[in-house]
């Protein structure tokens, strides 16, 4: 059995005006990795790359020792979109016998207790629940399958604060087998904290950061000052009259004098300054 739930190497996948380029990280069992970025950065080509529906034009992809795509591969996972896997005119009840035989590790019983954990009705047909009811059943569908690796795109997406704090609590419940792991994209990035072990973020299409979630946090703080911007050491500087802000390194801040303010970063400082320090590289 191997311990790495997720291997990519050095993928490539192009579409049109859009490329995936050099992307590479492991997923180890027993971990949640975190993939966030701004719109358009990639995130879901590579979750989609991941399960097969879009073919790669180079590197190494392999989900649970197999080819991405494999019937082998597709039963020990569970898939979290941020729409409905279902059917819009099947009704709620009627998931089990009609998903059941797919999956060898299915659990009615377990279906049934989280649509009624979550509130999802099930005399109605899955195109007539709400944006949150939809999530909130294909997470119910995903966790039946018993599967090894959970795989979410934006699942918290439209989701009240609550609702999502449901959703990560049954994730969390779900990490307690160590022999199970998660790829948990989103925007709302603090569903991640206390959650997520390592954090990746994609920026046009490439990696700009990778590593522990909570180096990431040690690693960059954020700078801000008026007057003359400083030449060096600010990632995706951002200026409004005489004032300025910009993401450092901590390694940094000595280099920067007593009148500039230095505050600790959030994830989302780290994608927003990433992003714009790329946009200035590539414009």
């Amino acid at each position: 059995m191997t311990d790495l739930m997720v291997r990519v190497s050095d993928l490539h996948v192009s579409r049109q005006s859009f490329a995936v380029s050099d992307v590479s990280f492991d997923i180890p069992r027993g971990s949640v990795v975190g993939l966030v970025g701004p719109n358009g950065a990639g995130k879901t080509t590579v979750i989609r790359t991941l399960l097969g529906l879009i073919a790669r034009d180079a590197g190494d992809v392999e989900i649970l020792g197999e080819h991405p795509g494999s019937t082998a591969s597709l039963a020990r996972t569970g898939v979290v979109l941020d729409r409905p896997t279902a059917a819009p005119d099947w009704r709620v009840d009627s998931l089990a016998r009609r998903l059941g035989g797919f999956y060898p590790g299915w659990d009615s019983a377990r279906l049934n207790s989280l649509l009624e954990q979550f509130g999802v009705p099930k005399n109605q047909k899955v195109g007539e629940l709400s944006r949150g009811q939809g999530v909130k059943l294909s997470l119910a569908i995903a966790l039946a399958q018993n599967p090894d690796l959970l795989i979410l795109d934006e699942p918290s997406s439209g989701l009240d604060p609550a609702s999502r704090r449901e959703v990560v609590d049954v994730i969390r419940e779900f990490m307690i087998d160590p022999q199970h792991a998660v790829l948990f994209s989103t925007h709302i990035t603090t569903d991640l904290d206390d959650l997520a072990d390592e954090l990746i973020v994609l920026v046009g299409g490439r990696i700009a950061h990778r590593g522990a979630l909570p180096d990431a946090k040690d690693d960059f703080a954020m700078a801000r000052g008026s007057g003359v911007t400083p030449d060096a050491g600010l990632i995706g500087v951002q200026t409004s009259g005489a004032q300025w802000s910009g993401l450092i390194r901590i390694d940094d801040s000595a280099s920067f004098g007593a009148d500039v303010v230095i505050d600790a970063a959030t994830i989302d400082d780290i994608i927003i300054h990433l992003a714009a320090d790329n946009r200035k590289v590539t414009a």
